[in-house]
């Protein structure tokens, strides 16, 4: 299995795990960063989760630079388990996982982590790859 379908994987095992704010346990809950961290070491990242992301604040960079951090890297067109930052609102930003026919996130409106099919469900910021994994 690639290391794209692995994180694919990952994400879709904690479908169904309820939404929680800093979640990082899909036991206990998960926000869109736990669920990021949960799918990616289903593909061996070891990085650790930061805690003081600024999703909420919308600061674009700080949150490119916490993912280049964590070894991932930006790319042009996303496909099956790559993260991808989106937009809510003004203000505000989301991480999730890109699957074959849709995404994969920590939804906070149904308080819980679900696959959504279809189109995205916002704007997208960026597309990210982990590489480390691969083969």
């Amino acid at each position: 299995m690639s290391g794209n379908l692995r994180i694919v994987a990952g994400a879709r095992r904690a479908v169904g795990s309820r939404f929680r704010l800093q979640g990082r346990d899909p036991a206990l809950g998960l926000d869109c960063v736990g669920l990021v961290a949960v799918a990616l070491a289903a593909d061996g990242h070891p990085g650790s989760v930061p805690a003081d992301y600024a999703l909420r604040s919308g600061d674009v960079a700080k949150v490119e630079a916490l993912l280049r951090a964590a070894g991932l890297v930006p790319i042009a067109d996303g496909e099956p388990g790559d993260v991808v930052l989106l937009r809510p609102g003004a203000g505000q930003l989301h991480l999730a996982i890109l699957s074959e026919d849709g995404v994969i996130h920590a939804d906070a409106m149904l308080r819980r982590v679900v696959e959504r099919p279809g189109a995205l469900p916002f704007p997208v910021v960026g597309t990210w790859r982990w590489q480390g994994g691969e083969g």
